[in-house]
């Protein structure tokens, strides 16, 4: 009884403390979890009937909590136990009473307990996906509506949030099926049905379902949903839906004509009519759209917004290649701009847009004179006089025109009126310098460049008036040189660049004029003095540039990120030099080097660690072959010294990329052994013994590798004997742990080790040399025995090592030895092929 009390009493703070926001949805069914659970612990083997109506309660609310809450699964047991409770309610009823009405009363009182259940059960099913048990519960709860009339509009709508969240998840079945039974369940009883509009809602869900299901099987059901909703409540959601249907079916413009009438006579917003224009022009129904169009004008004659209509016609005419048609509505609607029946201004704005958009068309497509011609539409909305910046951007474009038209004196009248509009436009001065180039007018040109720059440099006087954006300005200072350049007018552009990089402080400015400076500088001198050029670059531009990130952490408004994108612009360029001269290797070196001092000013992410590691490797590699080709000693140690630097901090580098993702199958571990290898052997350092301590331990290395090494330990002025055995031991060793081995990797490997330790005309050897050999022979016979693959050069190699060996160890007294190696000899004699009678 205590652990009841108490569980109830949870129960009760769950609720007062939900209502009063302390306790959250979840957390409130978790402890309505609890405290179901202790009530149904206490339940004893006949409960009374105030107990039982309890726990058909408290089990109902706790599945219900769980199914809002997102757990259906957590509900189920739930809804069991309510269920199975309503029926021990519903015996224990009977049991007590002794009339036929009371009876009915109990009946009905359980009736509304097992609807509520089942209706809770099919939201779980539905949650769950279960869509057999759903529908076996929805009409278990429809069976009962003849005795529930009231829960109709209940069930109806229960119905409906199952279509909406069947067809949110793109189950068009499922979707159609709830919503069919959803509008069905609203027909039952009209004393308490949903309502018209409620229905006809319903309806346009449904044939949105069976449009997006697929429209040419179920068209038929979709137009019979579509009609019944507007039927039942004519919105015009449902009549643009039906327009949507009949489009997407490829309808007679006939049948079309008809749907759209169906609203004619109805009172629609213009903006609705907007859309419906919209639709049908978009879907290429132009016959339908456009005597629509011409029909909407009647209905809202008095609208002041009526001009988006002639706006949207004139837009679709364009889109629809009816230039004609188009320029007679703009001159209709400029002869009513100036009698009174001007556009509202975001008409006008819209129709500006329009203007500009088909002139920059055929702007593209160098119809300048037919470009002009929309400009100047544009120009007929202004009054004389007028000064506006929009305005002033229009002289330009139409000056930009009169230019491509070598008409350069109405370039100038535009850029003047351009001028008056908006004096201190960098635009502006930017005409000023195409028209100066194209007359070869370089002092004016220089002037003008001068003049955009002043402009980008000191801020504006008035609060109201930008300053002219930094991108904006380098941007434009970088086409100037593009344009000096098209009119082979390099001098001009190269100046202005210097002049820019030589006196400006700024770093973002800077770095615009730098990066310019290195194209131009490399288009003009790379044809012509290929090693002046790259000498220029490399020592001025890049110099400078590196110099100034180096410098930047001080200035205020130069930003860590405008750094850090310069940086990333400067190595790029820096690496695609590299790669450009490949053909000079200590070009392609310094280039990488200078990428990578240009990459540490960049944020180490994943891409620039990837790209340091490159460029290390790069520089690395390019000194060990110089250092390969060099003849004396003290250049070759500088170059293998470089290498082993770049070796070393490329390391440290590589640890770090690690952590950042899977490198399984990348080789720079191996290329870092190999060059940091080369360089020590190289240089006779002592601690390469060290180094190669830690390389026999690891079991990844693969046998390429331990060949590279044996023979760099063995390459001048390297001598190490001893590593390159190991290295050849290790390597026949993996040889020999392949399913199936290369016979002629094998040989070459056995070859290289033999040789080593075998030296030829060596009579006194070590009896523990000798067994080694001996062994290594055994192995190669194994190999030749197994195989057709092995080199027969290789086998008559064995046989006549083996054979000598013997004949040595005869000439010192040692004949049984000597008969055991010639008798290895001639083992490898029956392997022979052609060669074979010769030897016998």
């Amino acid at each position: 009884t205590q652990v009841e009390e108490g569980a109830i009493s949870l129960w009760n703070w769950a609720v007062t403390k939900h209502a009063g926001s302390v306790v959250n949805d979840e957390q409130r069914a978790k402890l309505r979890f609890v405290a179901c659970r202790l009530v149904c612990l206490c339940e004893g083997s006949d409960p009374p009937e105030g107990t039982i109506r309890r726990q058909i309660l408290m089990s109902m609310k706790t599945g219900k909590g769980w199914i809002d809450i997102g757990k259906a699964d957590l509900a189920d047991e739930f809804l069991e136990i309510a269920m199975s409770n309503i029926e021990k309610l519903y015996a224990k009823l009977l049991k007590g009473s002794d009339s036929e009405a009371d009876i009915q009363v109990h009946k009905a009182d359980v009736e509304k307990n097992v609807f509520k259940v089942l209706s809770y059960q099919a939201e779980s099913a539905v949650a769950q996906g279960d869509f057999q048990k759903a529908v076996m519960c929805v009409q278990r709860c429809k069976d009962m509506l003849m005795k529930l009339p009231k829960e109709t509009c209940y069930l109806s709508i229960l119905c409906y949030n199952f279509g909406v969240e069947t067809y949110e998840q793109k189950r068009y079945e499922q979707s159609s099926f709830w919503l069919s039974q959803s509008y069905d369940i609203g027909k039952m009883d009209m004393k308490y049905s949903v309502g018209k509009e409620m229905q006809a809602k319903v309806l346009r869900l449904l044939a949105t379902a069976y449009f997006e299901w697929d429209c040419n099987l179920y068209l038929d059901k979709a137009l019979k949903a579509i009609s019944l909703a507007n039927q039942e409540n004519l919105h015009p959601a449902g009549v643009f839906l039906k327009v949507k249907i009949l489009l997407k079916s490829g309808a007679s413009d006939d049948d079309i004509n008809s749907a759209v009438a169906e609203f004619l006579h109805h009172e629609m917003s213009l903006d609705f009519c907007l859309n419906t224009a919209k639709l049908l022009l978009e879907n290429g129904r132009e016959s339908v759209g456009f005597d629509f169009l011409k029909s909407v004008p009647e209905r809202f004659e008095s609208s002041l917004d009526l001009g988006k209509f002639t706006v949207l016609h004139i837009e679709f005419l364009l889109q629809n290649k009816r230039e004609l048609l188009a320029k007679q509505k703009v001159e209709e609607v400029i002869i009513g701009h100036y009698t009174g029946k001007q556009l509202l201004p975001e008409a006008l704005n819209r129709l500006h847009i329009i203007l500009w958009d088909t002139a920059a068309k055929h702007y593209e497509a160098k119809s300048y004179s037919e470009a002009l011609h929309w400009y100047n539409y544009s120009v007929s909305f202004y009054t004389p006089g007028q000064i506006d910046q929009n305005l002033a951007k229009l002289q330009r474009n139409m000056a930009s025109c009169y230019l491509h038209l070598k008409q350069v004196d109405k370039a100038k009248e535009a850029v003047k009126e351009a001028e008056r509009c908006d004096p201190n436009s960098i635009f502006t001065k930017f005409s000023i310098y195409k028209i100066a180039v194209m007359e070869k007018d370089t002092d004016k040109a220089v002037e003008a460049v001068i003049e955009m720059w002043k402009l980008i440099e000191k801020p504006s006087k008035h609060e109201d008036k930008l300053k002219v954006d930094e991108n904006t300005g380098t941007n434009l200072l970088s086409l100037v040189a593009q344009i000096a350049l098209e009119n082979e007018q390099q001098v001009v552009a190269i100046k202005a660049l210097e002049y820019l990089s030589e006196h400006v402080q700024d770093c973002q400015r800077l770095f615009a004029a730098l990066k310019c400076l290195v194209r131009l500088m490399l288009s003009k001198f790379m044809a012509e003095n290929e090693e002046k050029s790259v000498t220029y670059v490399l020592n001025n531009t890049f110099s400078a540039a590196h110099k100034r990130l180096a410098e930047s952490f001080t200035e205020e408004k130069f930003t860590g990120d405008m750094r850090i994108l310069e940086a990333h612009w400067f190595r790029k360029v820096a690496w695609n030099l590299a790669i450009q001269f490949r053909g000079c290797p200590e070009k392609t070196r310094d280039f990488f080097l200078l990428s990578f001092k240009l990459s540490q000013f960049c944020p180490s992410d994943k891409a620039v660690l990837i790209a340091q590691k490159t460029c290390l490797l790069m520089a690395a590699a390019i000194d060990l072959e110089m250092g390969r080709q060099q003849v004396t000693p003290s250049e070759q140690m500088e170059f293998m010294t470089q290498a082993l630097q770049h070796v070393q901090t490329c390391r440290e580098i590589w640890k770090v990329l690690k952590l950042t993702g899977d490198f399984a199958k990348d080789p720079t571990d191996t290329l870092l052994l190999l060059y940091e290898f080369e360089a020590r052997s190289k240089l006779n350092d002592p601690t390469l013994y060290n180094l190669m301590e830690s390389v026999w331990e690891q079991p990844q290395i693969e046998v390429k590798t331990l060949e590279i090494i044996a023979s760099l330990a063995m390459e001048s002025p390297a001598r190490y004997p001893v590593l390159c055995k190991k290295a050849l031991k290790s390597a026949l060793s993996l040889h020999r742990k392949q399913a199936v081995i290369d016979a002629v990797k094998f040989s070459k490997c056995l070859h290289s080790l033999i040789n080593l330790s075998l030296p030829t005309g060596i009579t006194d050897l070590d009896t523990c040399v000798l067994q080694e050999m001996w062994d290594y022979f055994e192995d190669a016979l194994s190999v030749v025995s197994s195989t057709n693959a092995y080199p027969e050069m290789e086998i008559l190699w064995l046989m006549t090592r083996a054979w000598n060996t013997g004949i040595f160890q005869y000439t010192v007294g040692k004949y049984k030895e000597a008969e055991q190696w010639c008798g290895l000899g001639m083992r490898f004699l029956n392997h022979l092929g052609s060669l074979k009678k010769t030897y016998e």
